[in-house]
């Protein structure tokens, strides 16, 4: 006996019926499973593949898989940063008639990286630093909406790149709760709790030779606090200007475009008698180049990449209007650049290699490697050579990451519990 509780939405969802529900998940067929994880996890967590996708299993008490069923669908539903609900089986029993636990499962999260897999290999320079920043975005977010995470660590954040820079997802939501608002308490308790995560992952990579020489992990949690403080502020802060300074209304909402925040809605109050206003973002969202690309294009990317992608899009419609000696519309010039750079760009990817990146990190790295060849050949080599390039050398170096599930030893079920 079970019951089956599904999450609907646009995509298609697996058909469930056929696992052996009655059978505690660490007994399942090795069959099923794409790879057993090792390591230490609070529940069993097996992964599965179906229909060519990847799916998380895990099993828990029944409380705590529900509360994790409807934070993440909340999440889901606002288009937060949270790996994809598929559904809930619960009312489990074996063929005996004893209980079982539940089971949460969700859908893998396609070209995500734990953070052991990033601090690997020679790459890992400099990558402790964009972690924690993508870190501190996500927290931020989560708390803006009235989320307490509970648990932020390491291992229960995956990681996509973005265009240099990285994006952190929520995993685990088993100790979270939702508020219409955090209070200021909330809020630094779970950043107390991150930074304690945080540095105790940390020192044990250390104390295992896996953290590279140039990380201390009392540096990493201190700025991690830094940095979440200084984006909360920016994003929360009430400030106040003359009646004469009002452009700096202007100015600080540019400075949460630049961040890659939208705002919704803007508090103005006027004090001492309409001589200043005092002002606040009212509600803040995340993503304003992505939703801007996404309009454009159709086409979905992380934010540090939409903007390069907008970036490389208006720079190539400017070279059109320069070409015709007249200006290109919006609508014209967004066309030309899918149809004469972006889609063959990626299309000429081989099959072999399309789980590496996503098309949109494979486009933006593909650019990169232009300005590279033309710096150093002195003149613009031109995009086809680049690509040509780029698919010869770089591209099949690398790992495929479509599909990563964890790391190879020790420490790798904590991107999973």
């Amino acid at each position: 006996m079970v019951a089956l509780l599904l999450k609907t939405s646009h995509e298609t969802q697996p058909d469930l019926l056929d696992f052996p529900w009655s059978t505690p998940l660490d007994q399942w067929p090795d069959e099923l499973a794409v790879r057993l994880p090792r390591g230490r996890h609070r529940h069993v967590v097996r992964f599965i593949e179906h229909d060519n996708r990847y799916y998380a299993f895990k099993e828990l008490p029944p409380h705590l898989a529900l509360r994790e069923y409807e934070v993440l669908s909340e999440l889901n539903d606002r288009g937060l940063p949270a790996v994809a609900l598929v559904g809930i089986a619960h009312d489990r029993v074996d063929n005996d008639g004893s209980p079982l636990e539940s089971v949460l499962v969700t859908r893998h999260l396609s070209y995500a990286l734990p953070y052991l897999h990033l601090f690997a290999g020679n790459s890992a320079s400099g990558i402790h630093l964009k972690l924690i920043d993508a870190l501190a975005i996500l927290l931020v977010r989560l708390h803006i909406t009235g989320l307490y995470w509970g648990d932020c660590s390491l291992g229960n954040t995956l990681f996509r790149r973005d265009a240099g820079e990285l994006a952190a997802y929520l995993v685990d939501t088993e100790t979270s709760e939702l508020h219409d608002q955090l209070t200021e308490g909330q809020r630094r308790h779970d950043l107390q709790i991150a930074t304690e995560n945080i540095a105790g992952g940390l020192f044990e990579l250390e104390a295992k030779g896996r953290l590279p020489g140039q990380v201390d992990p009392v540096e990493i949690v201190e700025l991690l606090e830094s940095r979440y403080r200084s984006l909360w502020s920016e994003l929360t802060d009430v400030t106040v200007v003359a009646m004469d300074d009002r452009f700096r209304i202007q100015e600080r909402l540019q400075r949460l475009n630049d961040l890659g925040f939208d705002t919704a809605a803007l508090e103005l109050v006027y004090a001492d008698g309409g001589g200043h206003i005092e002002f606040r973002p009212a509600v803040v969202e995340e993503g304003h180049h992505r939703r801007q690309l996404e309009q454009l294009t159709g086409i979905v990317a992380e934010e540090n990449q939409a903007r390069r992608l907008l970036s490389a899009m208006r720079s190539y419609t400017v070279g059109l209007s320069d070409s015709s000696g007249r200006d290109m519309p919006e609508a014209v010039g967004v066309y030309r650049w899918l149809t004469e750079r972006y889609e063959p760009t990626v299309a000429s990817v081989p099959v072999e290699h399309r789980g590496k990146l996503t098309d949109a990190e494979v486009y933006h790295q593909i650019v990169e490697h232009n300005w590279f060849l033309s710096e150093r050949a002195g003149r613009d080599v031109g995009l086809e050579v680049s690509t040509a390039d780029y698919l010869a050398t770089v591209l099949p170096q690398l790992p495929d990451e479509a599909a990563l599930l964890a790391a190879e030893d020790g420490l790798a079920d904590d991107t999973s519990s």
